[in-house]
């Protein structure tokens, strides 16, 4: 029943039990701790407040952390950020904040000398994110802990799931009674919550839909216009049947990725969409060097920077904006600007912070680059192209090749939590993922957990 307890600001039954049942909790809730240490920053942290031990302020000001909260709690998403000493213990410190805060979101600590860490709940993030994150930031910023910090949450905002905390303390602890607040409710309440959350869930997916099927729909045009532009008769007397055969597949492709397109009722039924788009590409490039007398094309992967370029031809070396340079599958086109020194013909897309790399773009786009690289190992192709990216994280698992969304959600989310939901202690420490310390060299084994 935890799932259906989502933190939502509008939730009136809630706040009305819990004020009726105020005096209960405070015969229940134990004493706070005055010991500092985890016990001062988690409950910092469920304030939604970016927590600075007190001898770290001199590194990083109360200022700078005010500064810091502000833009989380703007961003409203369950992100919590601690900057703590070297005697917090390396090994634990994460998944310890991580169980007295009780929340899933995506949790980052700056630990004295040592550097930066994130993980994050798979509910408020995809698996491997949040520390692929932390280390491209570390790099980057290079010890500056008000830039790492900042930078960390600029790039964890629009891949984060859910909602902020706010600022009420006191909606935490209602949170401890969700078994009392059921009994009251009687049901009633819990099916109020479930049709709320499921209506959310529901509207997430048709908007995201509604997303992608302007960005497949322009595809869909390009290839049409490729066709068109091929200006092949079948009936030409120098038609031969290879090229008559690669005419009809491609041409059945572009009449089939309109029919899918139209059928689709759910993101991941882009996927598909993209596939048949690919393959008739690929149709359209062989009867293409058929007409023209030249070696058939290899079946390579669609052009990395934008698919309607075709198939790729080559692998160059290309570093996306703040990451590292990696081979990508690119046109002819691309591999001559990256040569020259100019930037590639990159596919962009309208997102709520502007025009977006479409790898950038959301976990809508999963299953639209899934199914343009599906066929070429597109579960281990596309992570090492998108590394530090939204998809790439994603794309680590073959969970875009299988349904995300049933029954109007995510389907990968089912009966787990979002970021924003309260679980106490209760969570998979297996599904709160995350790495080593990006800066320190030296190994911690033990140590005590205040500090």
């Amino acid at each position: 029943m935890r799932t259906l307890a989502r933190r939502s600001r509008g939730a009136g039954p809630l706040a009305l039990v819990a004020a009726l049942l105020g005096l209960l909790l405070l015969a229940l809730a134990p004493a706070a701790s005055a010991a500092g240490g985890l016990s001062d920053a988690a409950a910092t942290l469920k304030k939604g407040q970016v927590y600075v031990a007190p001898t770290m302020q001199d590194r990083f000001s109360q200022a700078q952390a005010d500064a810091l909260t502000k833009k989380i709690e703007k961003a409203d998403k369950p992100i919590f950020i601690a900057v703590v000493p070297d005697s917090a213990n390396k090994a634990t410190i994460l998944t310890d904040l991580r169980t007295l805060v009780g929340i899933d979101g995506v949790y980052g600590v700056w630990r004295g000398t040592d550097g930066f860490l994130a993980k994050a709940d798979k509910g408020a993030m995809s698996a491997g994110s949040a520390e692929r994150l932390a280390g491209a930031v570390s790099r980057a910023d290079k010890g500056d802990i008000n830039a790492t910090l900042n930078d960390f949450v600029d790039q964890a905002v629009p891949q984060t799931k859910g909602h902020g905390v706010g600022d009420s303390g006191s909606s935490s602890i209602a949170w401890v009674i969700i078994p009392v607040v059921l009994v009251a409710l009687a049901g009633a309440g819990v099916f109020f919550l479930f049709r709320r959350a499921k209506k959310r869930k529901e509207e997430q997916a048709r908007a995201e839909l509604e997303q992608l099927r302007r960005v497949v729909d322009e595809d869909i045009t390009a290839f049409g216009t490729e066709l068109e532009r091929l200006d092949f008769n079948p009936r030409a007397s120098d038609a031969d049947d290879a090229q008559r055969a690669d005419y009809s597949s491609a041409l059945d492709s572009y009449e089939k990725s309109k029919r899918l397109m139209d059928e689709a009722k759910k993101p991941e039924d882009v996927k598909q969409v993209t596939e048949t788009i690919e393959d008739g590409r690929f149709q359209l490039a062989t009867l293409a060097a058929r007409r023209d007398k030249r070696p058939l094309p290899e079946r390579r992967p669609p052009c990395f920077m934008d698919p309607r370029h075709g198939p790729s031809v080559k692998d160059v070396d290309w570093a996306p904006a703040g990451g590292s340079p990696r081979p990508v599958p690119v046109c002819q086109a691309d591999a001559d600007r990256v040569a020259a020194g100019l930037d590639p013909a990159v596919r962009t897309v309208d997102t709520e912070h502007g025009p977006q790399p479409y790898w950038n773009a959301g976990p809508a786009y999963a299953p639209y680059a899934g199914g343009y690289y599906s066929g070429f190992g597109g579960g281990g192709l596309l992570p090492g192209l998108l590394v530090g990216t939204m998809l790439g994280s994603m794309m680590s698992s073959p969970a875009y090749a299988a349904p995300m969304y049933e029954g109007g959600g995510h389907g990968g989310y089912q009966d787990q939590h979002e970021g924003g939901d309260y679980t106490g202690a209760d969570f998979n420490a297996s599904d709160f993922s995350g790495g080593d310390f990006t800066g320190g060299s030296d190994d911690f084994g033990g140590g005590g957990g205040d500090w």
